[in-house]
């Protein structure tokens, strides 16, 4: 069926756990953000535990175009290593960065090798 779209509720995906191409967990999606004037979806919020215990939780927005969903093990793939993610700019659940900031925008996209025309091309 050509042009055939799955669609998903955003709840659907979150706490859905996300995987690294080696098989390495790296967290779970807390939330999803949309860009209201196109109506897409521009950022997962990844839910990473780390430290003593793992108790301690920092989260990551990630571009939507850095992410696969596998359908078949419900799951989400991120490809960029544990150390990666640990050094990428995080925040917490508490002090959410202003994502339409096209400058936290550019960097986002930079780091995880993609540019911001990637989401607008989408």
């Amino acid at each position: 069926m050509s042009g055939y779209t799955r669609v998903l509720s955003s709840e659907s995906l979150n706490d859905t756990t996300v995987y690294n191409e080696s098989g390495d967990k790296l967290g779970e999606i807390e939330d999803i953000m949309i860009d209201l004037p196109t109506g897409t979806v521009a950022y997962a919020v990844l839910s990473f535990h780390h430290g003593f215990l793992n108790m301690s939780e920092k989260l990551f927005a990630l571009p939507w175009e850095a992410l696969t969903i596998d359908e078949s093990n419900e799951q989400i793939i991120l490809n960029v290593s544990k150390e990666k993610l640990e050094k990428a700019e995080g925040f917490d659940k508490d002090n959410w960065p202003d994502f339409a900031d096209p400058t936290f925008q550019r960097n986002l996209y930079s780091y995880y090798g993609y540019s911001v025309s990637d989401r607008m091309a989408a």
